[in-house]
């Protein structure tokens, strides 16, 4: 890790404490549980901030007086798509890496759902499952997980209704295995 000259600390990628798998031990896995993120917790200063940075300060957000005395919320929720850029960090932590890759991004998401909000003060963890793995031009790959993330003490493994449901897709550029 290394500091930025804004006083960020970075991290490489490489240095993940995660399996690396070849493109074909990758493909055997579609359709299986790749890991459990670890829980994330949403605070109001990190609401705020995400308002800030998004110009989306609506009251249900950065307002919890309000938010109690005008909605049957019983207090700040966190912004869909706070919650959404999330799945990167949960993604991050335990999605494996590629045998052969010299770089990887985000590619998009195909599917999006907002299924309950996210109450401030509650914390998350993301579920993903490796959907397909399909080869992109002559070295490269899309990969596509199904995210779900589910809020503490509501586990969707119990019976829980996730939060967020999501079809992630990351494209790996190949260099040799």
């Amino acid at each position: 890790m290394a500091i930025t000259a804004a006083g960020l600390e970075d991290y490489d990628p490489a240095a993940r404490p995660v399996p690396a798998l070849t493109p074909a031990e990758l493909t055997a896995r579609v359709g299986q549980e790749i890991g459990v993120s670890d829980w994330i917790d949403i605070t109001q200063s990190q609401v705020d901030a995400f308002g800030v940075a998004t110009h989306d300060m609506n009251y249900i957000h950065v307002n919890p007086e309000r938010t109690r005395a005008d909605t049957p919320l019983p207090g700040t929720i966190a912004h869909g798509f706070l919650t959404l850029s999330l799945v990167s960090q949960m993604g991050y932590q335990v999605m494996p890496m590629v045998k052969g890759a010299v770089g990887g991004l985000n590619y998009g998401i195909d599917k999006a759902r907002f299924t309950a909000p996210v109450p401030v003060g509650s914390r998350l963890r993301g579920r993903l499952t490796l959907a397909d793995v399909q080869p992109r031009g002559t070295s490269g790959l899309v990969i596509a997980y199904d995210v779900v993330v589910e809020l503490e003490g509501q586990e969707v493994a119990d019976g829980g209704r996730p939060v967020l449901t999501a079809r992630w897709l990351t494209h790996v550029t190949l260099g040799g295995v």
